[in-house]
Protein backbone atom coordinates (compact mmCIF):
# COMPACT_ATOMS: atom_id res chain seq x y z
CA UNK A 1 0.00 0.00 0.00
CA UNK A 2 1.84 3.42 -1.11
CA UNK A 3 1.16 5.66 1.55
CA UNK A 4 0.52 9.31 0.36
CA UNK A 5 1.48 12.28 1.16
CA UNK A 6 -1.41 14.93 0.58
CA UNK A 7 -1.72 18.77 1.34
CA UNK A 8 -5.47 20.09 1.25
CA UNK A 9 -5.24 24.18 0.70
CA UNK A 10 -8.53 25.55 2.89
CA UNK A 11 -9.62 28.57 3.24
CA UNK A 12 -11.59 30.78 6.05
CA UNK A 13 -14.32 32.68 3.98
CA UNK A 14 -16.64 35.14 5.12
CA UNK A 15 -20.58 33.97 4.71
CA UNK A 16 -21.94 35.77 1.48
CA UNK A 17 -25.47 34.21 1.59
CA UNK A 18 -26.74 37.27 3.48
CA UNK A 19 -24.31 39.81 2.12
CA UNK A 20 -25.34 43.87 2.44
CA UNK A 21 -23.11 47.07 1.07
CA UNK A 22 -21.79 47.14 4.28
CA UNK A 23 -19.89 43.85 3.26
CA UNK A 24 -17.63 46.15 1.12
CA UNK A 25 -14.91 48.92 2.06
CA UNK A 26 -13.67 51.59 0.19
CA UNK A 27 -10.80 49.88 -1.45
CA UNK A 28 -12.74 47.31 -2.72
CA UNK A 29 -11.72 44.42 -0.10
CA UNK A 30 -14.37 42.51 1.57
CA UNK A 31 -14.91 43.85 5.21
CA UNK A 32 -15.48 40.30 6.95
CA UNK A 33 -15.75 42.01 10.27
CA UNK A 34 -19.71 42.64 9.17
CA UNK A 35 -19.79 38.82 8.00
CA UNK A 36 -19.47 35.31 10.18
CA UNK A 37 -16.71 33.50 9.06
CA UNK A 38 -16.89 29.94 8.13
CA UNK A 39 -15.45 26.98 6.31
CA UNK A 40 -15.16 27.28 1.82
CA UNK A 41 -17.70 24.78 1.42
CA UNK A 42 -15.74 22.99 -1.86
CA UNK A 43 -12.71 22.73 0.38
CA UNK A 44 -14.40 20.74 2.60
CA UNK A 45 -14.87 18.40 -0.34
CA UNK A 46 -11.60 18.59 -1.66
CA UNK A 47 -10.48 17.94 2.33
CA UNK A 48 -13.57 15.04 1.94
CA UNK A 49 -11.74 13.53 -1.38
CA UNK A 50 -7.87 13.44 0.42
CA UNK A 51 -9.37 11.55 3.58
CA UNK A 52 -11.03 9.32 1.40
CA UNK A 53 -7.35 8.78 -0.41
CA UNK A 54 -5.96 8.33 3.23
CA UNK A 55 -8.07 5.57 4.14
CA UNK A 56 -8.28 3.52 1.31
CA UNK A 57 -4.63 3.90 0.24
CA UNK A 58 -2.80 5.41 3.54
CA UNK A 59 -0.98 8.10 3.89
CA UNK A 60 -1.46 11.91 6.15
CA UNK A 61 -3.85 14.15 5.43
CA UNK A 62 -1.89 18.64 6.34
CA UNK A 63 -3.74 20.92 5.87
CA UNK A 64 -3.01 24.69 5.50
CA UNK A 65 -4.74 28.20 5.24
CA UNK A 66 -3.50 31.59 4.54
CA UNK A 67 -4.97 34.21 6.28
CA UNK A 68 -5.70 36.36 10.23
CA UNK A 69 -4.92 34.71 13.30
CA UNK A 70 -8.83 33.58 13.64
CA UNK A 71 -8.48 31.05 10.75
CA UNK A 72 -7.44 28.38 13.37
CA UNK A 73 -10.69 27.54 13.37
CA UNK A 74 -10.87 25.86 10.05
CA UNK A 75 -7.90 24.28 10.90
CA UNK A 76 -9.63 23.08 14.12
CA UNK A 77 -12.44 21.81 12.20
CA UNK A 78 -9.88 20.33 9.87
CA UNK A 79 -8.70 18.34 12.72
CA UNK A 80 -12.44 17.30 14.03
CA UNK A 81 -13.23 15.62 10.81
CA UNK A 82 -9.51 13.60 10.63
CA UNK A 83 -6.71 15.61 9.00
CA UNK A 84 -3.54 14.82 10.83
CA UNK A 85 -1.89 18.35 10.56
CA UNK A 86 -2.82 21.61 9.79
CA UNK A 87 -0.32 24.97 9.86
CA UNK A 88 -1.41 28.46 9.54
CA UNK A 89 0.11 30.89 7.46
CA UNK A 90 -0.47 34.17 8.88
CA UNK A 91 1.39 37.52 8.35
CA UNK A 92 0.10 41.12 7.95
CA UNK A 93 2.73 41.24 5.07
CA UNK A 94 0.19 38.95 3.43
CA UNK A 95 -2.68 41.40 3.76
CA UNK A 96 -4.67 42.34 0.28
CA UNK A 97 -3.20 39.61 -1.60
CA UNK A 98 -4.79 38.55 -5.16
CA UNK A 99 -4.88 35.05 -6.23
CA UNK A 100 -1.61 35.76 -7.71
CA UNK A 101 -0.04 36.41 -4.60
CA UNK A 102 -2.12 33.92 -2.66
CA UNK A 103 -0.98 31.50 -4.67
CA UNK A 104 2.55 32.09 -4.32
CA UNK A 105 2.68 31.97 -0.43
CA UNK A 106 1.26 28.76 -1.04
CA UNK A 107 3.43 27.46 -3.15
CA UNK A 108 6.04 28.46 -0.85
CA UNK A 109 4.76 26.98 2.04
CA UNK A 110 4.57 23.50 0.31
CA UNK A 111 8.14 22.93 -1.01
CA UNK A 112 9.70 24.47 2.15
CA UNK A 113 7.71 22.97 4.69
CA UNK A 114 6.21 19.97 2.75
CA UNK A 115 8.43 19.14 -0.36
CA UNK A 116 7.85 15.85 -0.67
CA UNK A 117 3.79 16.07 -1.63
CA UNK A 118 2.17 13.64 -3.62
CA UNK A 119 -1.03 15.71 -4.16
CA UNK A 120 -2.62 18.66 -3.52
CA UNK A 121 -6.23 19.11 -2.77
CA UNK A 122 -8.27 22.38 -2.79
CA UNK A 123 -11.48 23.46 -3.58
CA UNK A 124 -12.30 24.51 -7.42
CA UNK A 125 -13.18 28.29 -5.87
CA UNK A 126 -13.72 29.83 -2.75
CA UNK A 127 -17.01 31.66 -2.42
CA UNK A 128 -15.83 35.24 -0.91
CA UNK A 129 -13.85 35.74 -4.81
CA UNK A 130 -15.70 33.04 -7.41
CA UNK A 131 -12.42 33.07 -9.28
CA UNK A 132 -11.52 29.68 -9.50
CA UNK A 133 -7.77 31.23 -9.99
CA UNK A 134 -5.56 29.75 -6.37
CA UNK A 135 -5.76 26.43 -7.55
CA UNK A 136 -4.57 26.59 -10.87
CA UNK A 137 -2.01 29.37 -10.31
CA UNK A 138 -0.71 27.31 -7.36
CA UNK A 139 -0.27 24.22 -9.36
CA UNK A 140 1.68 26.36 -12.19
CA UNK A 141 3.83 27.41 -9.44
CA UNK A 142 4.47 24.21 -8.51
CA UNK A 143 5.53 23.23 -11.73
CA UNK A 144 2.85 20.33 -11.48
CA UNK A 145 0.04 18.49 -13.56
CA UNK A 146 -3.50 20.33 -12.52
CA UNK A 147 -6.92 18.55 -12.52
CA UNK A 148 -9.18 20.72 -12.24
CA UNK A 149 -13.36 20.25 -11.43
CA UNK A 150 -12.54 16.70 -10.12
CA UNK A 151 -15.70 14.81 -8.93
CA UNK A 152 -14.38 11.30 -8.65
CA UNK A 153 -10.74 9.66 -8.65
CA UNK A 154 -10.92 6.83 -10.76
CA UNK A 155 -7.36 5.44 -9.61
CA UNK A 156 -4.31 5.99 -8.11
CA UNK A 157 -1.08 4.26 -8.69
CA UNK A 158 2.08 4.61 -7.04
CA UNK A 159 3.46 7.47 -10.04
CA UNK A 160 -0.28 8.08 -11.75
CA UNK A 161 -3.51 9.29 -10.93
CA UNK A 162 -6.81 9.09 -12.91
CA UNK A 163 -9.49 11.72 -12.04
CA UNK A 164 -13.43 11.91 -13.57
CA UNK A 165 -13.70 16.07 -13.77
CA UNK A 166 -17.09 17.84 -15.67
CA UNK A 167 -16.68 19.51 -18.44
CA UNK A 168 -19.37 21.40 -20.20
CA UNK A 169 -22.54 19.32 -21.49
CA UNK A 170 -20.80 16.40 -19.30
CA UNK A 171 -17.53 15.08 -18.16
CA UNK A 172 -14.14 13.31 -18.84
CA UNK A 173 -11.76 10.79 -17.42
CA UNK A 174 -8.27 12.21 -17.46
CA UNK A 175 -5.08 10.84 -15.80
CA UNK A 176 -1.70 12.47 -14.97
CA UNK A 177 1.63 11.75 -13.06
CA UNK A 178 1.99 12.50 -9.55
CA UNK A 179 2.74 14.61 -7.73
CA UNK A 180 -0.21 16.74 -8.79
CA UNK A 181 -2.95 19.46 -7.83
CA UNK A 182 -6.85 18.57 -7.84
CA UNK A 183 -9.17 21.32 -7.65
CA UNK A 184 -12.77 19.91 -6.57
CA UNK A 185 -16.60 20.52 -6.94
CA UNK A 186 -19.02 20.41 -4.80
CA UNK A 187 -20.87 17.51 -6.91
CA UNK A 188 -17.97 15.29 -5.62
CA UNK A 189 -18.90 14.07 -2.55
CA UNK A 190 -20.82 14.45 1.03
CA UNK A 191 -18.08 16.34 3.85
CA UNK A 192 -18.05 13.94 6.37
CA UNK A 193 -19.22 15.50 10.33
CA UNK A 194 -17.05 15.93 12.98
CA UNK A 195 -15.72 12.89 14.55
CA UNK A 196 -16.36 13.70 18.33
CA UNK A 197 -13.97 12.06 19.67
CA UNK A 198 -11.27 14.87 17.84
CA UNK A 199 -13.98 17.52 18.51
CA UNK A 200 -13.37 16.68 22.32
CA UNK A 201 -9.40 16.42 21.74
CA UNK A 202 -8.96 19.43 19.49
CA UNK A 203 -11.30 21.88 20.68
CA UNK A 204 -8.65 23.74 22.79
CA UNK A 205 -6.23 23.60 19.85
CA UNK A 206 -4.39 26.78 19.30
CA UNK A 207 -1.30 28.99 17.80
CA UNK A 208 1.23 31.56 18.49
CA UNK A 209 -1.82 34.14 18.25
CA UNK A 210 -4.15 32.75 20.67
CA UNK A 211 -1.53 32.24 23.86
CA UNK A 212 -1.61 35.55 25.27
CA UNK A 213 -5.24 35.25 25.54
CA UNK A 214 -5.61 31.80 27.00
CA UNK A 215 -3.08 32.08 29.56
CA UNK A 216 -5.29 32.97 32.17
CA UNK A 217 -7.08 30.06 31.89
CA UNK A 218 -4.57 27.85 32.60
CA UNK A 219 -3.69 29.05 36.53
CA UNK A 220 -0.99 26.39 36.31
CA UNK A 221 1.74 28.47 33.83
CA UNK A 222 3.34 31.36 34.74
CA UNK A 223 4.03 32.47 30.80
CA UNK A 224 2.73 31.92 27.31
CA UNK A 225 6.56 29.75 26.60
CA UNK A 226 5.14 27.07 28.84
CA UNK A 227 1.26 27.18 27.91
CA UNK A 228 2.88 27.11 24.63
CA UNK A 229 4.66 24.00 25.55
CA UNK A 230 2.22 22.21 27.22
CA UNK A 231 0.03 22.29 23.85
CA UNK A 232 2.74 20.83 21.76
CA UNK A 233 2.98 17.61 24.41
CA UNK A 234 -0.38 17.33 23.67
CA UNK A 235 -0.78 17.84 19.90
CA UNK A 236 -2.51 20.50 20.55
CA UNK A 237 -0.34 23.09 19.42
CA UNK A 238 -1.25 24.72 15.79
CA UNK A 239 2.20 25.71 13.97
CA UNK A 240 2.54 29.30 12.37
CA UNK A 241 4.58 30.45 9.32
CA UNK A 242 5.01 33.90 9.09
CA UNK A 243 6.63 35.16 5.25
CA UNK A 244 10.17 34.34 6.56
CA UNK A 245 9.12 30.82 7.59
CA UNK A 246 8.41 30.13 3.67
CA UNK A 247 11.02 32.77 2.01
CA UNK A 248 8.73 34.79 0.75
CA UNK A 249 9.75 38.08 -0.52
CA UNK A 250 8.16 41.30 0.24
CA UNK A 251 7.53 42.49 -3.23
CA UNK A 252 5.63 38.92 -3.65
CA UNK A 253 3.35 39.49 -1.29
CA UNK A 254 0.50 40.80 0.07
CA UNK A 255 -0.11 44.09 -1.97
CA UNK A 256 2.86 44.25 -3.16
CA UNK A 257 2.99 41.00 -5.13
CA UNK A 258 -0.89 41.59 -6.33
CA UNK A 259 -1.50 43.47 -9.52
CA UNK A 260 -5.01 43.33 -9.67
CA UNK A 261 -6.77 46.29 -8.52
CA UNK A 262 -10.38 47.33 -7.69
CA UNK A 263 -10.97 50.53 -10.13
CA UNK A 264 -14.69 50.76 -9.13
CA UNK A 265 -17.43 49.49 -6.65
CA UNK A 266 -21.09 49.98 -7.36
CA UNK A 267 -23.90 49.03 -5.13
CA UNK A 268 -26.92 47.36 -7.18
CA UNK A 269 -30.48 47.27 -5.87
CA UNK A 270 -33.39 45.06 -7.54
CA UNK A 271 -36.46 46.40 -6.84
CA UNK A 272 -39.80 44.36 -8.81
CA UNK A 273 -41.90 46.68 -10.41
CA UNK A 274 -45.30 45.23 -10.31
CA UNK A 275 -46.31 41.66 -12.25
CA UNK A 276 -48.56 40.27 -15.05
CA UNK A 277 -50.28 37.41 -14.56
CA UNK A 278 -49.98 34.72 -17.28
CA UNK A 279 -53.09 32.85 -18.26
CA UNK A 280 -51.71 28.62 -18.23
CA UNK A 281 -52.75 28.32 -21.68
CA UNK A 282 -50.82 28.03 -24.98
CA UNK A 283 -52.51 31.24 -26.31
CA UNK A 284 -51.35 32.63 -22.72
CA UNK A 285 -47.42 31.57 -22.86
CA UNK A 286 -47.37 32.25 -26.13
CA UNK A 287 -48.35 35.63 -25.77
CA UNK A 288 -45.82 35.93 -22.98
CA UNK A 289 -42.58 34.26 -25.00
CA UNK A 290 -43.36 37.06 -27.67
CA UNK A 291 -43.08 39.90 -25.34
CA UNK A 292 -40.06 38.59 -24.22
CA UNK A 293 -38.49 38.77 -27.15
CA UNK A 294 -39.83 42.06 -28.41
CA UNK A 295 -38.19 43.66 -25.45
CA UNK A 296 -35.00 41.78 -25.75
CA UNK A 297 -35.57 39.87 -22.89
CA UNK A 298 -35.40 36.77 -24.45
Amino acid sequence: MKNYTMVVLVKQVPDTKNITGEAMKEDGTVNRGVLPAIFNPEDLNALEMALQVKEQFGGTVSVITMGPPAAVEVLKEAFYRGADNVYLLSDRKFAGSDTLATSFALKQAIITKIPDFDIVFCGRQAIDGDTAQVGPQTAEKLDVPQLTYVVKIESLEDKKIKVKKLIDNGSEVVEADLPALLTVTDTANEPRPYIVKKLLKYRKAASEFDLKKLLPGYSQFKNTKDLKEHLISRGLYVEAWNSTDIDANFEDVGFAGSPTMVKKIESISLTGKGFKKIEPTDEGIKDFVAELIEDHTW
